[in-house]
């Protein structure tokens, strides 16, 4: 088979590794170097970094250009398969592929279209999640359905790791559908079920510190947010009050019970609160 794929992420490695195994890549899709950190180190995305290692061609594209698509047909795919990667296909390379253009999706379809399912099953009290693999179309995550898998989400869970477990489910899911594909019959989704997913933006994780969340929604966004953009509000101590520093620092909250005040790394509550013996309680509820 001769698959391409489209990720950028170190989750949609997890799909990626899956896949090699099973089909070797012939190329991968992603997004060019990026300056990383407060350093500004320029860095390769995971997805360029792993094929580099493996030996897989490697497509730069921040823009889903005509030259793009244009490099990416000369290739002649067979399937091209997707994971966690951000853009929009447009039509002209969806009909790239021979048999099929594949997405994997971390929702159980037509739940949760949309870019950010993994949070939005979290800050819902979900149970169960899971991946879809369906034949994209040029309407966003309403392609045919070809295959799906549930999985169980923990009490604990965080959309860190959803997504290291969706991506290992996702990646074997796709493989298995590839290598069957011509006895698969496709399912329509149910237009009248589907509900949707936003994107993540830093401000979804504030929360004022005078009127907090009940305990537990805090706790769901503490898990929905983590890695980014964490849930976070934002005080000043009643040392920086009383002294010429009034300036609030952000306060962030993240799974296990740890907090982590601007400047300073992450610790255990109650060190914190030994800390900032000030800090008003009922926001940790939770």
């Amino acid at each position: 088979m001769r698959i391409i794929f489209f990720g950028n992420t170190k989750y949609s490695v997890i799909s990626l590794e899956k896949l090699h195994i099973k089909f070797p890549i012939l190329a991968v899709v992603t997004i060019s170097d990026r300056m990383v950190g407060r350093k500004k180190i320029l860095t390769p995305s995971p997805v360029k970094i792993f094929a580099q290692n493996q030996g897989i061609q490697i497509i730069e594209a921040d823009k889903l250009t005509e030259e793009k698509i244009s490099m990416i047909s000369k290739i002649n795919p067979d399937f091209l398969v997707v994971a966690d990667y951000g853009l929009i296909l447009p039509q002209k390379l969806l009909d790239t592929p021979k048999i099929a253009p594949l997405n994997v999706h971390h929702s159980l379809l037509p739940k949760y279209r949309g870019p950010s399912p993994a949070p939005a099953a979290i800050l819902a009290g979900e149970k169960v999640s899971g991946v879809t693999i369906i034949k994209m179309v040029d309407k966003v995550d309403a392609g045919d359905i070809l295959d799906q898998k549930e999985y169980e989400i923990a009490s604990d869970e965080t959309t860190d790791s959803l997504l290291k477990a969706l991506n290992n489910i996702g990646g074997e899911l796709a493989a298995a559908v590839i290598e069957r594909f011509s006895e698969i019959e496709p399912k329509k989704q149910a237009e009248d079920k589907a509900t949707y997913s936003k994107m993540i933006k830093k401000d979804d994780g504030y929360f004022e510190i005078e009127s907090p969340p009940g305990p537990e929604i805090l706790d769901r966004m503490i898990r929905a947010y983590y890695p980014w953009p964490t849930a976070w509000t934002k005080w000043s101590s009643s040392a920086q009050r009383a002294s010429a520093d009034k300036k609030e620092k952000v306060i962030k909250f993240l799974p296990g019970k740890r907090v982590q005040i601007e400047g300073k790394k992450p610790v255990e509550l109650d060190e914190f609160l030994r800390g900032y013996p000030s800090f008003p309680l009922q926001t940790l509820n939770s």
